[in-house]
């Protein structure tokens, strides 16, 4: 015996949201309804025959919109078929909230869920609504599955969705498109102002560790000391500071080797290894249980660089005070040292440990400069940053694939050039300068998080109603709801 048809009547009093249970108040002449009242889910499966065009939760992108097509060639098992005006959704790891609504034919994985109506507005509005962070909520709660939690179809069907009128949808779906395309320029601008900020960034550091940023203060400070000279007093310094006969033999032959006519510029400059103005240039490593989120003393990883300076406050890590002054020692980190990752990519994350972390340490990833006291710290900082130091050692990096390495010994032998401490104060103080003004002019334009906050307050406009394009004299949607439903009961 056949299953008796609901009426229509039946269906509309199923579909309707009691006043109750509506999330919030909307407009008079719109409805509130479930989302499976007003689209219908796609179950239709295909075996692909290998020329169709395909979308998996791979080619969405995270947050809404498609990062590409993909092709169906090769694959094996049945797909969901969809058409042009449908809306997709990763049921898949819903907090990913990968949602697009398609103008083109294909099939997808069957970890999508496929909507449909025959009104493009309705459906433009659907893709839009999913982009909500009370949806996003809504499918993280109804999910099961730890590693891959999925949110049922079911569930989604179930999900209360504010349906206006079809003439008012139209003029919601043109305003919201229209305001975040003016919002994704401005990101677009954005990141154009972010990458020309690091070129220009770029040549602040070149025009800096060329000499063409203190020309002039040269020329008005004639120093009375001779690059010969401070190469005599830096040699002095590093073998004083030597820990034993060995490393002092190191570097009286480091030094014997030294080609000084060579290493000598037009400003001055002495053009000198890492090693012969550093002691103790040293990676570190890990402990094998000793690490702790709480502890003594503050442990570093590569994480922790960020923006070129230390943030410790993201996943902090600590090890004993016993391991730090044991089997740590030659990793010890203090105020003023110069940290960089060896380990990437990304290489260059260049850090210095600032005042209030006198005491830390710092795994396998991180080697340390500690400069005596004839180069500067912060103009070390800098030097490293400048694209020539690294430029030639980054060319002959290796390691596995995916993965490039700096040894310690390329990071003892890295060349920098050795000014004046003087002419180093100088080139600091006009780095800092420069940088912070082009600091300050990115970041008046790169707010991204209030352009998200502005998207995410249009959307929220737009399905209460409140984007100024309600028009009460229209047509109450539950005619519009009563027209879909109308299409079960044939």
């Amino acid at each position: 015996m056949s299953k008796k048809k609901k009426t229509i009547e039946e269906l509309l009093e199923e579909a309707l949201i009691s006043k109750a249970e509506q999330p919030y108040e909307v407009p008079e002449n719109w409805v509130w309804t479930r989302l499976g009242y007003v689209f219908e889910q796609v179950k239709e499966q295909v075996q692909p025959k290998g020329n169709e065009n395909y979308i998996g939760l791979e080619h969405m992108n995270k947050g809404g919109g498609i990062l590409e097509v993909g092709n169906a060639g090769g694959v094996k098992s049945k797909k969901v078929v969809f058409k042009k005006n449908d809306v997709l959704y990763g049921k898949l790891r819903p907090y990913l909230n990968k949602h697009v609504h398609v103008d083109f034919d294909g099939v997808a994985s069957t970890d999508i869920l496929v909507y449909r109506n025959k009104d493009i507005e309705t459906s433009k509005l659907l893709d839009m609504y999913l982009g909500l962070p009370r949806v996003l909520q809504y499918a993280n709660e109804n999910s099961n599955g730890i590693n891959l939690p999925r949110v049922s179809p079911k569930a989604m069907d179930s999900m209360s969705f504010p349906l206006p009128p079809l003439s008012e949808q139209k003029r919601i779906a043109d305003k919201v498109e229209r305001l975040l395309r003016k919002i994704e320029e401005a990101k677009q601008l954005i990141e154009e102002a972010k990458e020309t900020f690091e070129l220009r960034r770029a040549a602040i550091l070149d025009k800096a560790f060329r000499g063409e940023l203190t020309r002039k203060w040269r020329n008005e400070n004639l120093s009375t000391q001779s690059a010969t000279e401070r190469l005599e007093m830096i040699k002095r310094e590093r073998f004083q500071i030597a820990e034993n006969k060995r490393e002092r033999s190191e570097i009286t032959k480091m030094f014997d080797e030294f080609n000084k006519e060579e290493s000598i510029d037009e400003n001055g400059w002495l053009y000198l290894k890492a090693n012969m103005f550093c002691y103790n240039i040293n990676c570190g490593s890990t402990p094998s249980k000793d690490i702790s989120e709480e502890g003594e003393i503050p442990f570093l990883k590569v994480y922790n660089i960020v923006n070129n300076k230390v943030a410790f406050s993201y996943k902090p890590q600590y090890i004993p005070k016993e391991v730090h002054e044991s089997k740590l020692k030659k990793s010890i980190l203090k105020s003023n040292d110069v940290i960089m990752n060896i380990v990437g990519p990304p290489l260059k994350k260049i850090a210095m440990i600032p005042e209030e972390y006198n005491d830390m340490n710092m795994n396998q990833a991180i080697v340390r400069f500690r400069p005596i006291k004839y180069v500067l710290p912060k103009y070390l900082y800098y030097c490293l940053q400048f694209d020539e130091t690294l430029r030639e050692v980054i060319n002959e990096t290796r390691g596995v694939v995916g993965q490039s390495n700096i040894s310690v010994s390329q990071s003892r032998n890295l060349v920098m050039p050795i000014p004046s401490i003087d002419e180093q104060a100088v080139i600091v103080s006009e780095l800092e300068e420069l940088i912070e003004r082009e600091e300050i002019a990115l970041n008046l334009v790169s707010n991204e998080k209030k352009l998200d906050e502005l998207k995410q307050s249009i959307l929220s406009k737009a399905f209460r109603g409140e984007l100024g394009t309600n028009d009460p004299s229209e047509e109450n949607a539950i005619e519009l709801l009563k027209e879909v439903l109308q299409e079960q009961v044939k």
